[in-house]
């Protein structure tokens, strides 16, 4: 395992309205550059593979994502989510290719961790959620989520920055990654 590597990956369905955010932010991530040892990925829909992929070892992985909290639509978060206490058994994850939460994929990253011998849960793992405020079918950000996506590049490039310069960032309120569905 590279200890210094750090994954950022956008997730989202791009069909279901503000919950593509994550998916906008890291397409937009692309035109810019990154330290050495940083990585971007449209996760998309596709959290089993973004499980898999976990297993090949990031000390920090940023998730980008709509994370519904009460807040005004367009709002920006930076969540740290706890570690697993060692020894607290997994609660089996629930597999659904298209509903896949961050919470469901570090389960599912905890299982086939402890399945395989291979890979763990990154010693650091950030969600960038942005408060949406339409879920509902179709294509297009609402505008005040669409507006928050730059805000949300910059605090994506400032968090990877600290992380690859191994400074990590301080700012990072605790609690947990679920998205309710």
């Amino acid at each position: 395992m590279n200890g210094g590597r750090v994954l950022v990956a956008g997730i989202g369905n791009i069909f279901l309205g503000d919950d593509g955010f994550g998916v906008e932010v890291v397409r937009r991530l692309a035109g810019h550059p990154l330290p050495e040892g940083a990585e971007v990925t449209d996760t998309g829909v596709r959290g089993v593979h973004l499980a898999y992929q976990l297993l090949d070892g990031y000390r920090c992985v940023v998730l980008v994502d709509a994370v519904p909290g009460g807040e005004p639509p367009g709002t920006l978060r930076l969540i740290e989510v706890p570690p697993r206490p060692a020894g607290d058994p997994a609660e089996p994850p629930v597999v659904d290719g298209h509903r896949m939460t961050p919470d469901a994929v570090l389960a599912l990253l905890d299982t086939l961790s402890v399945g395989t011998g291979a890979g763990s849960r990154p010693a650091r793992v950030l969600v960038v959620g942005c408060e949406p405020a339409c879920l509902d079918e179709g294509i297009g950000l609402s505008a005040p989520v669409a507006a928050a996506v730059d805000e949300a590049v910059g605090l994506v490039l400032r968090v990877v920055g600290e992380e690859c310069a191994g400074a990590g960032s301080p700012h990072a309120e605790a609690g947990p990654a679920a998205r309710p569905r």
